[in-house]
């Protein structure tokens, strides 16, 4: 791959049900289309969303990861009837900044992450504070989506 043309071939889109983080999946399956890119679509798991009770509750974590697992299927169901010729899906549990930064990236030998840049929830919802670890901390280039 060259970066001189400006494409990539293996995009990361992390996503969640943010409008910031829906424009980021559009973009990302146009981008994916146009470069002939495999498209690799993230999500994580809060657990500082849940009370203790629910994190040491196994029933409860394998319940929300299944739900979870299934919204992630219905992303790549779109992508693929967008026209992207390959998807993958990596679901993982932990805070999702430093989860795709030290786990989802090396493991899917991505060359660029996209994503919003607003969180859905709490106080993160006004600083973007995934999106600034995110850009921060990344080993690949990132493209911040609004």
């Amino acid at each position: 791959m060259s970066k001189q043309d400006n494409s990539y071939e293996r995009i990361l889109v992390g996503v969640d049900d943010s409008e910031d983080s829906q424009l980021a999946f559009r973009y990302a399956m146009k981008r994916c289309v146009r470069d002939n890119a495999t498209l690799i679509i993230t999500s994580i798991l809060e657990e500082q969303n849940m009370s203790v009770y629910q994190i040491l509750s196994k029933d409860y974590l394998h319940g929300e990861r299944e739900e979870l697992e299934e919204h992630i299927r219905h992303y790549r169901d779109v992508a693929l009837r967008y026209g992207v010729k390959k998807v993958e899906m990596f679901v993982d549990e932990g805070e999702p900044g430093e989860m795709i930064v030290k786990e989802i990236i090396p493991s899917s030998e991505a060359d660029l992450l996209i994503i919003g840049s607003n969180s859905k929830k709490g106080i993160k919802k006004y600083f973007g504070s995934q999106a600034a670890y995110m850009a921060k901390y990344s080993p690949i280039s990132v493209m911040i989506v609004r």
